[in-house]
């Protein structure tokens, strides 16, 4: 019998990791000096933008500024229940939301009108909405992630009371097709009193934490059919709005064979709040809540929504368009194809899946990890190509990597 690897384990944290509490954010008895908090607030602001340019190893692209649209932080709007659904305040930017849903999923390959979908607060609530879909469609389906997964994956799984199996994944970083097949071979052998199988959940990365890599929705789904019915989820964080400008075209939509993805907003396109979106075949959402007093229908996990990242999503597409996402994917992709040949230049054996925006190199002295706010995994380090990050801060990170000195 296969064994199912456990969970990552979550290192130990020092004391040094941990952050420090701050005596003078101590929130008293007596009111405090608004000016004085002002103050430091922007001081800290200031502190964030003139570091920022250093940001290369996570995924969030830092070259927007809303700062014009600042009369909106004096405006509440609450998005109560599902984008579509009038709600008893109206206190609400649910026109803008739908605007938003409507551009991911014609990214994701599918018409706006045959997708249910939401903002949620990024990645990970996109994933939890999908196993949960899942879930009541397949319930003794086990999950099945690649060891590339995000570690959300997991506790998703937990909360929903839902096995993982741990499926091992290829040289460049996508899930192996043929282990699924096995795992979910294996399984659908010992739980053969449920006739065809139980069935198989699998969530596919697209666009992996460490590498960036595609897997391919198509032919996961193809080979998990083994276990009996499947469920695919896409988690593409990350990797959904670059496949979709992609060259090399990767399976990764509903076009594809994906039941459900999520994308996150802040990644790719930049906001001064987290944000994403989940996507679901309509057909596949069946349970609805809600109450007499907000009158309206709720399929959404969190029922409340934040409608100031809905209308600074918006804004931010409107200004791109489809036409400007692709170009901002393209730009990113050249970037990255220059950071690997400067960092090959510097012998720092880079590597990179086709088309994606995550380019990894041998893990460098810790001071430069830190100064360039690296992702670090083992051996291995990586930065990411998001649109904030041009030849400029490759070139003096490489100039760090080649002296290996302090600046």
């Amino acid at each position: 019998m296969l064994e199912t690897p456990a969970p990552p384990t979550v290192p130990t944290r020092a004391a040094e990791d941990t952050v420090p509490t701050d005596p003078h954010l101590h929130i008293g008895q007596q009111p405090s000096d608004p000016g004085a908090d002002t103050k430091r607030l922007l001081t800290w602001a200031q502190d964030l933008r003139a570091e920022q340019h250093r940001v290369l190893g996570f995924p969030g692209a830092l070259d927007f500024d809303f700062s014009e649209l600042g009369p909106m932080l004096s405006v509440f709007a609450n998005n109560v229940g599902d984008a579509g659904s009038l709600d008893a305040s109206a206190v609400h930017a649910k026109a803008f939301e739908q605007a938003v849903i409507g551009f991911f999923a014609e990214t994701a390959g599918a018409a706006p009108e045959d997708v249910y979908g939401y903002l949620t607060t990024g990645g990970s609530e996109g994933i939890l909405y999908g196993l949960a879909t899942a879930r009541r469609h397949l319930p003794h389906a086990r999950v099945y992630a690649s060891d590339q997964a995000h570690y959300s994956v997991h506790k998703a799984a937990q909360l929903l009371g839902l096995e993982v199996t741990t499926v091992a994944s290829r040289e460049d970083g996508t899930m192996d097709p043929a282990a699924l097949r096995m795992h979910t071979f294996v399984h659908r052998r010992i739980r053969p009193r449920l006739g065809r199988g139980p069935g198989a959940i699998v969530l596919a990365t697209i666009g992996t934490t460490m590498r960036g890599a595609y897997d391919d929705v198509t032919a996961l789904r193809r080979v998990a059919s083994t276990a009996g019915a499947v469920y695919v989820h896409a988690d593409a964080a990350l990797g959904g709005l670059v496949a979709a400008h992609a060259p090399s075209r990767p399976a990764w939509s509903f076009e594809h064979g994906a039941d459900s993805v999520s994308m996150s907003g802040h990644k790719i396109i930049g906001s001064p709040v987290p944000c994403g979106v989940v996507l679901v075949r309509r057909e596949l959402v069946t349970e609805a809540a809600g109450a007499e007093y907000v009158k309206a229908t709720d399929h959404t996990l969190g029922c409340s929504r934040s409608g100031l990242a809905a209308m600074l999503m918006w804004s931010a597409l409107r200004r791109l368009g489809h036409d400007g996402m692709r170009q901002r994917i393209r730009a990113g992709l050249e970037m990255a194809d220059y950071a690997t040949r400067r960092l090959a230049s510097v012998g720092a054996d880079p590597s990179r899946p086709t088309d994606s925006l995550v380019v990894c190199f041998d893990r460098p002295d810790p001071w430069i990890v830190d100064r360039w706010h690296l992702a670090c995994e083992g051996d291995t380090a990586h930065i990411v190509t998001v649109a904030h990050v041009g030849r400029q801060q490759i070139d003096d990170l490489c100039a760090d990597l080649a002296s290996g000195r302090r600046p």
